[in-house]
């Protein structure tokens, strides 16, 4: 009635609805109750946290921050003022494109698979995964190659360009070995079986820095699903929710999503809802995790 008393009269709408009209103006005039005080102070809170996770949270790592803050409440009413307000986590696939190429220039036969579907290292830098993915931008394909510790779910190298040639992957790899400096043979770096990762080129730089290096089955995800998880989450939370004019912009959305918000802040369920910044450092201080 409040909502419509503009287009109608008080009074008509009391007498349709076969409501008082002193009950509509003590309705009206009644303060808010201490339940829907608190709901409203803390759906701000819950605004806050969905758009500080680029509107990709849900609400059970809605429920994980405001815990972390000291907020004591139900993950249920969490949902519920969340639906309230509109506020919704990420969700959805597309078709995919074909990144796995067969090439004609010189390749190594496929490495084989010493990592068997174990993601599930004791320590950082000792199993690396890779894969290649990509984003539809007006002007072309953008493609990102990447290497992500399994440890802590951190991507510890990537590269972007616009051609699927063996330097996309080198130049990924590479960011990695320099900034995680890891020790020869303790890391099975685990791809896919495309031309890329075969070239006699990539094989030889594993090799200058000792790392071990494994392959999955053709065209079965289950065998590199920890970097098939990390894509569709990309893609998820990012590339499918924006129409990308150029390579450039695409380029320095992902940037800022892998190093502003993925590496360091983005919560894990499978990390106790840690970040994989935050994780490594947990872990590095022997803490334990939730």
């Amino acid at each position: 009635m409040e909502a419509q008393k503009a287009h109608y009269r008080i009074s008509a709408m009391c007498r349709i609805l076969k409501v008082s009209k002193s009950g509509f103006y003590g309705w009206k005039d009644r303060p808010p109750s201490a339940r829907a005080q608190a709901d409203a102070v803390l759906s701000e809170k819950i605004t806050r946290i969905h758009t500080d996770s680029r509107q990709t949270y849900g609400a059970p790592r809605v429920h994980f921050e405001l815990r972390t803050l000291g907020v004591r409440c139900a993950r249920k009413r969490v949902a519920r003022l969340m639906r309230r307000s509109g506020l919704f986590g990420c969700g959805g696939r597309r078709k995919k494109v074909r990144t796995t190429l067969r090439s004609r220039t010189e390749h190594t036969p496929p490495a084989p698979d010493l990592v068997k579907r174990n993601f599930t290292p004791e320590a950082p830098d000792r199993l690396w995964v890779a894969d290649i993915t990509y984003v539809r931008t007006w002007e072309g394909w953008l493609y990102l190659s990447f290497v992500l510790d399994t440890y802590s779910r951190r991507i510890v190298g990537w590269s972007m360009a616009n051609h699927l040639k063996t330097d996309l992957v080198l130049d990924a790899l590479n960011m990695a070995i320099y900034t995680r400096r890891p020790s020869p043979g303790l890391i099975h770096h685990h791809s896919d079986r495309g031309s890329q990762y075969t070239s006699v080129e990539f094989g030889g730089r594993l090799r200058e820095e000792g790392l071990l290096p494994s392959m999955g089955s053709v065209a079965d995800a289950y065998d590199n699903s920890m970097a098939e998880s990390f894509i569709s989450t990309l893609k998820r939370e990012l590339i499918h929710r924006h129409s990308w004019p150029n390579r450039q912009i695409a380029r320095t959305a992902i940037f800022e999503y892998i190093e502003t918000f993925y590496n360091t802040r983005r919560r894990h369920s499978a990390l106790g809802h840690l970040s994989p910044s935050e994780y490594e450092e947990v872990r590095l201080r022997g803490g334990a995790v939730a």
